[in-house]
């Protein structure tokens, strides 16, 4: 249904409300009610005696009664504008209606279409009266038209019984749907549904899994390990040597396991490594795979590295828990040749990316560095004994003020750590959303909630805040957050796309089961009463 603006003229303003007034046929014969009002208070002001300059009351008292009359007057015109409107609006409906039920039961004389012999007319109400246009087929051999029909006739309708043909006229538009990141040029815009004849239906989508095959043959890998775990280290030494000797592949470690290796041999002067963080944010550019050996713990580190696109990472569980490490390090062969060869499934984990904006900038954009985490950011109470105090924001939005020990917000990824913990759900890690945990709220109807990916969450510190907060980003960097500084969180661009063992959600089901042990209990007994 189109929408429309009334524009108020100055010509109505300079004199004509009063012609439409007087103009029984529009309605506005209770405008009199006004009229007679505004007569009442300038007869008051008329019988009012000379006010002496020190009678401070009776000149407020005189100066309201003359607001009162101009908003009267103001209010009689304001009526009677808008009736006057409603009334031409009226005339052009029902004229457009009569139209429109003569061009479907009448055909046009000397062979001369409608639609050509009324052009003047709807020039004329061009830019005047909502409108509609549609496509249709004509009789007689006539071309496609294009017509003004109004909400009514393309409503859904029957056949005419005389002729047979529809006397409604009626074709669905299609359109498409769209998303993209924020911003003016909107690079990320990707068009995700698209829509025949405007019916709404499902179709490819981000959460889909997703299978990822080789255009060209992997060059060089890059393996973090675990510190201070003689089983890392022992394995670290068997990987290089075999992915160096079998698959002739170049290999980045970092500076530490480098000089491990070095101690073990000089024979694996091959292995590369950096120096400097100029050399890390390249890495990228250089890299085709991630391996990782140890648990969850040394993923979030390899992640961490990376500030941009992250190469895939196939992660060797050698840790406590393997939410994201579905390969076992005995077959670690047999895995690394299935990666290598293609095509695998993989995990494509959202990060969020989180900057501090401090009170003391004189900027909002004078802001501190970026932070990637890809399990969850904490703001929490600290050492202090006071409830925290955080106001909430989502995209402008305020959501709530928590008062408790303090807030998580987390990537789905990390529904399964301190999220969980704190009363969160677990999520399907390729479930797009930031998770939204409040941590012992000191409130019984406080529940967690799961926002949609593309929002901005802000929390911020009021300045009558009784304490400080911190803040840490998936457990590291923790930084203390002053009275009237805001951290801002969204998600970022560059997910971490993990390898899997089987598909997505075949690993996440069994790492749940395996790791949590989730909902293992024993069968119920097959002796015990049952119902007659």
């Amino acid at each position: 249904m189109s929408t429309y603006k009334l524009n108020y003229t100055d010509s109505f303003v300079n004199g004509d409300a009063n012609s439409l007034c007087s103009n029984p046929e529009n309605g506005f014969s209770d405008l009199s009610s006004f009229a007679q009002s505004e007569k009442a208070v300038q007869e008051l002001l008329s019988q009012q005696t000379p006010m002496q300059a020190t009678d401070d009351h009776l000149i407020e008292f005189s100066e309201a009664l003359r607001t009162v009359a101009k908003a009267l007057r103001g209010a009689a015109e304001g009526k009677a504008l808008a009736q006057a409107e409603a009334a031409e609006w009226k005339r052009r409906y029902e004229l457009e209606k009569s139209r429109n039920l003569k061009l479907q039961h009448k055909e046009p004389s000397d062979g001369v279409s409608a639609d050509e012999s009324n052009s003047s007319y709807r020039m004329e109400h061009s830019a005047k009266s909502p409108r509609l246009y549609i496509q249709e087929n004509g009789n007689s051999g006539r071309n496609c038209t294009e017509r003004i029909c109004t909400h009514e006739v393309l409503q859904d309708g029957g056949f005419n019984s005389t002729n047979g043909e529809s006397n409604k006229l009626m074709k669905k538009a299609s359109f498409k749907l769209a998303w993209g990141c924020k911003g003016a040029n909107d690079q990320h815009k990707k068009e995700i549904v698209s829509f025949e004849s405007g019916n709404i239906t499902t179709a490819e989508r981000s959460s889909k899994q997703i299978s990822l095959t080789w255009e060209s043959n992997p060059q060089t890998v890059l393996i973090f390990t675990k510190p201070n775990s003689t089983s890392v280290r022992i394995l670290s030494v068997e990987m290089v040597r075999w992915l160096r000797a079998h698959k002739g592949l170049n290999i980045y470690v970092e500076p530490r396991v480098k000089a491990e290796l070095l101690s073990e041999s000089s024979s694996f002067n091959f292995v590369q490594t950096w120096v400097d963080d100029k050399e890390i944010s390249l890495l990228h550019t250089k890299v085709d795979l991630l391996i990782t050996l140890g648990g969850d713990g040394t993923v979030l580190w390899a992640a961490s590295m990376f500030k941009g696109p992250v190469p895939p990472i196939v992660p060797f569980s050698m840790g406590s828990l393997g939410f994201m490490t579905p390969f076992h390090s005995e077959q670690y062969r047999e895995c690394l040749e299935a990666v290598l060869r293609g095509p695998i499934s993989i995990t494509l984990r959202h990060r969020l990316q989180c900057h501090i904006i401090r009170d003391k900038a004189r900027h909002e954009f004078e802001t501190e560095d970026t932070m990637l985490v890809l399990n969850e950011v904490t703001i929490d109470r600290g050492i202090s004994s006071y409830l925290t105090n955080l106001e909430c924001y989502c995209d402008n939005s305020f959501v709530t003020c928590v008062q408790g020990d303090g807030l998580i917000l987390s990537t789905t990824s990390g529904s399964t750590a301190y999220s969980l913990a704190a009363g969160g759900s677990m999520v399907h890690p390729q479930v797009p959303g930031i998770l939204f945990t409040p941590i012992c709220p000191h409130s019984l109807s406080f529940r967690p909630l799961i926002l949609p990916e593309h929002v901005t969450v802000r929390v911020q510190v009021p300045f009558n805040s009784r304490s400080s907060a911190w803040v840490s980003f998936d457990g590291k960097d923790r930084k203390q957050l002053e009275a009237g500084d805001a951290l801002v969180c969204s998600m970022a661009p560059w997910p971490v796309s993990t390898a899997c063992q089987v598909e997505s959600t075949n690993d996440f089901l069994r790492s749940i089961h395996d790791g949590l042990h989730w909902n293992i209990r024993k069968t119920q007994s097959f002796d015990g009463p049952r119902d007659t």
